[in-house]
């Protein structure tokens, strides 16, 4: 009879220990050093669901566009070479003498990781798009600006990011967006030309690549007790001590308005509702965020179980975990959230909120 009891007894406090666990601290979580995060993400994407496309940009001298490009998250090649103009397979010194091309770099990226609108906004970033053939201290026709694509569906969506920036900056633009016209390889040595000699000319700043592509004010760090009293228990515990919500409790969790969602705390931008899918999990998900460097990627070994966590790059909030069994037309990715560590911030007062820039990723 009491060792009936006895089991009854460990049976109640082991459902406690499990149950309490979804709510409050999880224990420490061992990281492994060895993986930065993007290493980690990379290793539980699956190659096969890849979506490669290329698209052509013109911004200048092409040693610092691709140099630029290389570094973006989901660009997976980048090849310099002219296009676009009258002649085939020019020379260098073909081009530099009004053949009509314009020094172009062939991006090859993964549409699952990087979409073509965040390529166009980075590109928008690092030329002056009011210029005419003329970028940094190049002059001439092979330095215009441009952005040549080769589908109908690129072409639609190059032509509504531009048309969405000129209209935000009320000013018409002298990027020219065409059908690609022919693309030839540029000489060896302009091929990787700043991995060759890091010290070279550069028009373009290389370290922006790594910031994220709008200013937005994030809230200020303030005390714990003021941090628990501003987003609540719940929020505190999930986004400062790893606790996780229960399943189904988020009012995020089954919601598909459009919108961003923001990191409770910090206020920075993490996933757009375009990317929101309905996983059957039990917490909100998404099949990417709403930049491809806007996550961070920690190793969480805690619970006896070996995760992939993420966590906001500014804020270091804890959000929750990525996994492999995500849709695999959208790249097989799910990134499982706490609802709690977000905030929605509906499409219509996205302005108001100050995340106006944000709305060219809206589709």
């Amino acid at each position: 009879m009491k060792v009936g009891i006895l089991i009854v007894v460990v049976i109640i406090i082991s459902f406690l220990i499990i149950f309490a666990s979804g709510i409050q601290k999880n224990k420490p979580k061992e990281r492994d050093g060895e993986m930065n995060h993007k290493d980690l993400r990379s290793s539980i994407l699956n190659e096969s669901y890849r979506n490669i496309n290329s698209i052509y940009f013109a911004g200048g001298c092409f040693w610092g566009v691709e140099g630029y490009f290389k570094k973006i998250d989901g660009v997976l090649e980048t090849q310099t070479g002219y296009a676009n103009g009258e002649t085939e397979n020019p020379t260098y010194e073909e081009v530099i003498n009004n053949s009509g091309h314009a020094e172009t770099v062939k991006v090859n990226y993964d549409e699952n990781v990087v979409s073509l609108e965040e390529l166009v906004l980075h590109f928008l970033r690092i030329v002056d798009p009011y210029s005419v053939n003329k970028q940094g201290n190049d002059i001439g026709i092979q330095y215009r600006s441009g952005i040549y694509y080769t589908t109908s569906e690129q072409s639609e969506r190059v032509k509504r990011m531009i048309e969405l920036f000129e209209e935000k900056k009320e000013r018409k633009t002298a990027i020219e967006i065409k059908p690609l016209k022919g693309f030839y390889e540029a000489e060896e040595y302009h091929q990787d030309y700043l991995d060759k000699n890091p010290y070279g000319y550069c028009h373009i700043s290389l370290d922006s690549a790594d910031d994220p592509l709008f200013d937005v004010k994030v809230n200020e760090k303030s005390s714990d007790e003021a941090l628990k009293e501003r987003i609540g228990k719940l929020a505190y515990n999930v986004t400062q001590n790893e606790a996780t919500e229960r399943p189904f409790t988020s009012e995020y969790t089954d919601f598909h308005q459009k919108g961003i969602y923001v990191d409770i705390v910090s206020g920075e931008p993490l996933f757009v509702s375009d990317d929101k899918f309905t996983s059957g999990c039990g917490w909100p998900s998404f099949s990417r965020p709403i930049e491809a460097d806007a996550i961070e990627y920690t190793q969480d070994n805690s619970n006896g179980m070996q995760r992939i966590e993420v966590r906001s790059k500014i804020g270091d909030s804890h959000l929750g975990h990525v996994f492999n069994d995500g849709p695999k037309d959208q790249g097989g990715l799910r990134y499982c959230i706490n609802g709690a560590a977000l905030r929605f911030i509906p499409y219509e007062e996205m302005d108001e909120e100050g995340y106006g820039e944000y709305k060219l990723l809206v589709k």
